[in-house]
C-alpha cells in the first residue's frame, strides 16, 4: 500500500498548499484594498466634516485686534462639535493658530487646555488642508490620523480645526477584519481538505487497484479487474489495464497450453523410441521386424527434429536475429516438389489437387528456405483438414510485381471465433488433436512471420463445411531489401 500512503498525501500536500497560498495572496492583497479604502474613505469624511465646521465656527465667530478669536454663542459650537464627533466616530478640536486648544468635543476639555498640537502640524495645516498620520502632540498615546482645516475670517486664518481618529480604531478595524477573514480561512480549508481528500482519494484509488491487480497477475491470478467508473484519462488507463490483463490473461494460458502441447509432443515420440529401442535390445522384436520399427524410430527422430527446429526458428523471429540469405528461385518448382513430398497422404485421402495445370513459373528474390518452410505448413494443413475425396485448389501468379500464392480446401472449414487467432503463437484449432496430432500451433505464426519478413502479408477465409483458404503475396523484385 505504498502508492496510497505517498501520492495521496503529496496530492492532497500539494493542493492544500496551493489553496493556503491562494488564500495568503488574497488575504493580502484584501488587507491592503480594505486599508486603502477605509483610509481613503476616513479622509474624505474627516475632511468635509472639518470644511462645515470651520464654516460654523467663521459664521459665529469674530476675530480679535491682535488676529485671536472670539467664540459667539459657545454652547451651541460645542454641542454641534459634539455631535459631528458622535456621528463620524472621531474627536474634534478647535485650535488658535498657536496650536492651544479653544473647544474639543469631548467633555473633559479642560483636561487639554494647557496641550498645544506640535508646530509642525499647525504651520500645515495653516497653509491648507492637512492630513497625515502623525504623534498629535501628548494628546494620544499612539500616533494619529489627523485632518486639519483653517478658520478663515475676512481672508485671514484666525484658528484650526482638527477632526483625529486614533490609530488604535483603525488596527481595531483592520483586526476585526483579520478575525473575520481567519475565520473564513479555517472554514474554506476544512472544507477543502475534505472535498480534495475524496477527490485525491478518488482519483488514487483505480491506481491502488491497478497495483493490487498488478500483484496479483505476478502470482498468476488474472481473475479480477479495474472497474471503469469514468470516461476521463483514469478511465481510460483503467480500459488499458484491463485490456493489458486480458493480454496477459490469454497469453498465460496459451503458454500453459504451450507446455502441455510440448510435453505432449516431446513424450510421445520419445516413448515410442525407448518403447522399440529397448524391444529390439532386449529381443522382444523379433530380427525380421527390427527394419519396419526403425523405421519408425526414425520418423519420430524427425518429429523432434521438426519439433526443435520450430522451436530455434521462433525464437529467432522473437528476437528478429533470423538471417535471410536471398536468391532467385521459382516458387512454382517448391510448390510441386512438396505436394510430391505430400503424394503418399494425398493417395491416402484420394484428394484431388486443381489449379497448377493453369498456373505458370513466378520467380522471386528471397530466402528459398523460409519460403520452402511457408509453402510446406500451407500444404500440410491443407491435407491435414481436406476431407476425404475433397480438393485442394492450388493457384500462383504474379500481379503488379506481387507473386500472390492461393491455396483452397475443402472441408469443416475454420470456426468463426478461431480464425481472427489461427495466426498467434501456440494456438490450436482443433484442440481435440482428431486432426492436427503433431502440431504445437506454430506453423501458421511463424508462416506469417516469414512472410513479412519478406515483406508481404498472409490473410484467410473460410466458410463452415465448405472450404478454408490461405492466400499471401510478396515482392518478386529485391525493393525490400
Amino acid at each position: 500500500m505504498k502508492l496510497q500512503k505517498t501520492l495521496f498525501k503529496k496530492y492532497l500536500k500539494l493542493i492544500m498548499l496551493i489553496v493556503l497560498l491562494s488564500f495568503l495572496i488574497l488575504g493580502m492583497l484584501l488587507w491592503i484594498f480594505v486599508s486603502k479604502y477605509w483610509k481613503a474613505e476616513k479622509e474624505e469624511l474627516l475632511t468635509n466634516n472639518a470644511i462645515a465646521i470651520s464654516t460654523v465656527v467663521a459664521q459665529n465667530s469674530m476675530a480679535t485686534l491682535n488676529n485671536g478669536l472670539t467664540i459667539e454663542n459657545k454652547d451651541l459650537i460645542e454641542n454641534f462639535i459634539y455631535t459631528f464627533s458622535v456621528n463620524i466616530n472621531c474627536d474634534i478640536f478647535i485650535t488658535d493658530t498657536k496650536g492651544n486648544v479653544l473647544l474639543s468635543s469631548k467633555y473633559d476639555t479642560e483636561n487639554y487646555y494647557g496641550k498645544t498640537v506640535p508646530e509642525t502640524i499647525i504651520d500645515k495645516a495653516i497653509t491648507g488642508d492637512y492630513i497625515g498620520t502623525v504623534n498629535f502632540g501628548d494628546f494620544y498615546k499612539n500616533k494619529s490620523f489627523v485632518v486639519g482645516v483653517p478658520v478663515m475670517i475676512n481672508g485671514k486664518v484666525i484658528a484650526l480645526v482638527f477632526t483625529v481618529v486614533d490609530s488604535h480604531f483603525l488596527n481595531d478595524f483592520m483586526w476585526d477584519i483579520f478575525k473575520i477573514f481567519i475565520f473564513a480561512v479555517v472554514v474554506a480549508c476544512l472544507l477543502a481538505l475534505i472535498s480534495i481528500g475524496i477527490f485525491c482519494y478518488n482519483m488514487v484509488q483505480p491506481l491502488r487497484q491497478m497495483s493490487s491487480l498488478a500483484h496479483s497477475f505476478g502470482k498468476g491470478d488474472f481473475s479480477r479487474r479495474v472497474p471503469v467508473k469514468s470516461s476521463d484519462e483514469l478511465g481510460q488507463l483503467a480500459i488499458a489495464f484491463n485490456s493489458m490483463a486480458d493480454s496477459l490473461s490469454a497469453s498465460e494460458e496459451t503458454r500453459r497450453s504451450f507446455i502441455a502441447n510440448v510435453s505432449h509432443e516431446l513424450k510421445t515420440p520419445m516413448t515410442t523410441i525407448a518403447g522399440f529401442i529397448d524391444g529390439i535390445l532386449d529381443g522382444t522384436i523379433p530380427n525380421e521386424k527390427q527394419n519396419y520399427y526403425l523405421k519408425i524410430v526414425s520418423d519420430e527422430v524427425k518429429r523432434l527434429s521438426r519439433l526443435v527446429s520450430s522451436m530455434l526458428n521462433l525464437s529467432r523471429i522473437d528476437r528478429e536475429n533470423l538471417k535471410v540469405n536471398r536468391t532467385s528461385f521459382d516458387l512454382l518448382n517448391v510448390v510441386v516438389n512438396i505436394l510430391l513430398s505430400f503424394e503418399k497422404s494425398i493417395n491416402e485421402k484420394n484428394i484431388n489437387i486443381l489449379g497448377l495445370d493453369g498456373s505458370r513459373s513466378v520467380f522471386v528474390y528471397g530466402d528459398a528456405d523460409m519460403m520452402y518452410q511457408v509453402l510446406y505448413n500451407l500444404i500440410d494443413n491443407a491435407i491435414k483438414f481436406v476431407n476425404k475425396d475433397g480438393y485442394i485448389k492450388i493457384s500462383l501468379e504474379e500481379k503488379n510485381n506481387l507473386a500472390v500464392f492461393n491455396i483452397r480446401n475443402s472441408g469443416s472449414g475454420i470456426n468463426s471465433n478461431d480464425i481472427g487467432k489461427i495466426f498467434d503463437r501456440f494456438y490450436k484449432t482443433d484442440k481435440s488433436r482428431s486432426h492436427d496430432k503433431k502440431g504445437m500451433g506454430l506453423g501458421l505464426y511463424i508462416v506469417k512471420k516469414l512472410i513479412r519478413i519478406h515483406g508481404g502479408d498472409i490473410k484467410v477465409e473460410s466458410v463452415s463445411n465448405e472450404y478454408t483458404e490461405f492466400e499471401f503475396f510478396i515482392p518478386v523484385s529485391n525493393d525490400i531489401e
